[in-house]
């Protein structure tokens, strides 16, 4: 049964790393984290004469260069100064050369969210009318192409390193302790390191080709890799670096000092190894949460712990796993998994399952918001596909209970039989030699009263009617065999006219190369036999083809969680789909939140400025309005007067006044700003500079 069912488990574990493989590949490049909410001009606008600058809103703050936000005329060349920077919230800009002639103009922008994904996309608006244009605002994408592949394979191999090394060390020190001394459990924990080192170092040199260019050439640029220093994802990786030198010092003294101490000292040492490791396993995991998805967004300072917990709790679960795994099929018969040992993973597997449902419960309401998120998103769909996979993982998992409530039960019987074999075979090498010894004795009384010449088996010389008998060398070559030497002198001594000595007797003739072969032989039959026996038991070979059948299904779960990382939150997505933008360059429509930004000129001294309107979220209901007052060089400066009204032309409404609250120096406010209907809607701001002098200047927006 065992040679049957054996390689089909490993067609099924094949099937699923093909799977798994698949789920990676298909993955494609990052999906954008932060959402582009509003632009100002918007996108497909005909706006009379050129704007000021050009304004993107994002969903959430992102990091820019020089080269992040770019706005290239029909030609193909840029008309910006080059130098993008934030106006206030997630809104950034770029002014323009002034007098830019009419035609149509492409803005491109490609910037990193705060969870660390990049984040890139286009699209044109038209001064006086629209116009050709040679350049191309499709494909417009960011951490894809061969070097957003390796990226995403070094964070799939990362988070398996991580696993394995945590889980390993934590199955050794919880559940196995003389485990420390198991070879086998000793290369999974440090193929563990190993994995999760050389991945690190990988994202580390791929990251600042991964968010810019995309060419394998930049991964060796070390001024590139300078400026990753800088950034909140190059300083987790180096805190990653850190932190595992410390774990090479653990998984030392875990194999080292801690396996040669004996049981009773070693309960001394088992509290210091464990505390150490939970803080370096949460330094670990902390440097995902403090870089990723946990670290920004709604409740960040209560998500990275709870993230931190969710992935130590996944390493725990499926790290252990692996470490089980191994110990059943590829350790030494002599030392073979306790049953006590594999109930003590279990306990540490069903703590770690409510771990995980209680932390992905609340990672779950916090990335996606509402119930119709599970199916309309794309994050929703591959969670639903990770709960599934987890909910057969449990499955399985209840299986492989039973088989160690099972092989708990067969341990003292296993154990009995055991011992009886062993006082059985004991008592069977005395009574051999017992009755050898008298075979012997015999033998030789009859050999004296034996005349003429007989043939000698022993090798004994007879001078007259002597005759060794085979009773003689029976007993020699019992002792030579128990004894493992060449020296032996038979035991059969005639009385007659000579001595009969043995033919074993050839003395340092290859004694100890043939008494150390025979004990290897011994050693190979013994292991083989002590593995026969280990296998053939019913408890143990089900246990081993149910924790297979775990580590198969685990091997999916990591890609997709893999996968489900690289994902936007839908939440983001779904806001932006329940606003109704109509930024289709951007990853997801927008959220709704609106930024206009009017330049003004009421043609006194100091009468030139721009007036930025920020509305959001741009919904029917109430609003939140902020205007903000710059001079032309960037300062701000306060007005005498600001007013707004709305105004929709296509059913006749407004305008309705609003009449913002002065905050501070060039900056108005006003709350609960009510819009009856959706639309497109124009904004219109009076701007008065001094007692005569005053100009209305006016944008349309579309109200969601």
């Amino acid at each position: 049964m065992t040679q049957t069912i054996a390689p089909r488990l490993r067609t099924l574990v094949l099937l699923l790393l093909a799977a798994a493989c698949a789920l990676l590949a298909g993955a494609g490049p990052a999906s954008a984290h932060a959402a582009l909410t509003g632009s100002d001009p918007r996108e497909g606008a005909v706006v009379d004469k050129a704007p000021a600058q050009v304004s993107l809103t994002f969903s959430e703050s992102v990091s820019m260069d020089d080269d992040s936000l770019r706005v290239l005329d029909p030609r193909g060349e840029r008309v910006d100064d080059g130098k993008p920077s934030g106006t206030g919230g997630a809104t950034y800009s770029v002014k323009l050369h002034a007098g830019l002639p009419d035609g149509t103009y492409t803005v491109t922008y490609q910037v990193v969210s705060a969870d660390s994904h990049p984040v890139a996309g286009a699209y044109t608006f038209s001064v006086g009318a629209p116009s050709e244009t040679s350049v191309a605002v499709s494909g417009q994408s960011a951490g894809g192409g061969f070097v957003g592949g390796l990226y995403g394979v070094g964070r799939y191999v990362s988070y398996t390193g991580f696993a394995v090394l945590v889980g390993g060390a934590a199955f050794v020190l919880a559940c196995w302790p003389r485990g420390s001394g198991v070879r086998v459990l000793q290369r999974v924990v440090v193929s563990g390191w190993l994995a999760l080192t050389a991945a690190t170092l990988l994202l580390l040199l791929l990251r600042g080709s991964y968010t810019g260019s995309g060419k394998f050439a930049d991964v060796f640029d070390l001024n590139l890799l300078g400026e990753v220093l800088q950034t909140k994802p190059g300083a987790a990786l180096v805190s990653r670096l850190l932190l595992l030198a410390a774990a090479a010092l653990f998984i030392a003294v875990l194999f080292g000092a801690y396996d040669k101490r004996e049981d009773e000292e070693k309960r001394d040492l088992t509290f210091g190894l464990a505390v150490g490791g939970s803080v370096v396993a949460a330094g670990l995991a902390a440097t995902w949460a403090m870089s990723e998805h946990a670290s920004v967004g709604l409740q960040a300072g209560l998500a990275m712990p709870v993230d931190v917990v969710h992935l130590i709790a996944v390493a725990t679960w499926l790290g252990g796993l692996t470490a089980l795994l191994v110990a059943l099929y590829r350790g030494p018969a002599d030392t073979p998994v306790p049953a006590l040992a594999v109930r003590r993973f279990s306990r540490v597997a069903f703590g770690s399952v409510i771990a995980l449902v209680v932390t992905g419960t609340y990672q779950s309401w916090r990335q996606l918001g509402s119930w119709t998120a599970f199916t309309d998103t794309r994050y929703g769909q591959l969670l639903l596909v990770k709960i599934g996979l987890v909910a057969v993982l449990v499955g399985v998992a209840h299986f492989s209970r039973r088989w160690t409530a099972q092989l708990a039960e067969a341990a003292p019987a296993v154990a009995g039989a055991a011992a009886a074999r062993r006082a059985e075979k004991g008592a069977g090498k005395a009574s051999t030699k017992a009755s050898a010894k008298a075979s012997g004795t015999a033998s030789a009384k009859a050999g004296t009263k034996a005349s003429g010449t007989a043939s000698a088996k022993a090798g004994t010389k007879a001078s007259g009617t002597a005759s060794a008998k085979a009773g003689t060398k029976a007993s020699g070559n019992a002792k030579v065999a128990q004894k493992a030497s060449g020296t032996t002198k038979g035991s059969g001594t005639a009385k007659g006219t000579g001595t009969a000595k043995g033919s074993g007797t050839a003395k340092g003739s290859g004694g100890s190369p043939r008494a150390a072969q025979l004990a290897r032989q011994r050693a190979a039959v013994d292991a083989a036999r002590q593995k026969r026996q280990r296998d053939a038991d019913p408890n143990r070979f089900g246990l081993r083809r149910s924790v297979l059948a775990e580590a198969g299904i685990a091997v999916v779960l990591l890609v997709v969680t893999t996968v489900l990382t690289q994902t936007e939150p839908g939440r983001t997505e779904e806001e932006a789909k329940a606003a109704g933008g109509s930024s289709a360059a951007a990853s997801a429509p927008s959220t709704g939140a609106v930024t206009l930004d009017m330049p003004f000129d009421t043609g006194a001294q100091n009468g030139k400025g721009v007036v930025r309107v920020e509305l959001d979220p741009a919904r029917v209901g109430a609003n939140d309005m902020h205007l903000y007052v710059e001079r032309p060089d960037g300062t701000a400066f306060d007005l005498p007067e600001v007013k707004v009204a709305l105004t929709q032309k296509a059913k006749s409404i407004g305008p309705l006044p609003v009449a913002p609250d002065h905050i501070t120096t060039g900056h108005w406010s006003a709350s609960g700003v009510q819009i009856p209907m959706a639309g497109d809607w124009e904004v219109a701001v009076t701007v008065r500079t001094s007692d005569i002098d005053q100009v209305t200047i006016s944008k349309n927006t579309q109200i969601g």
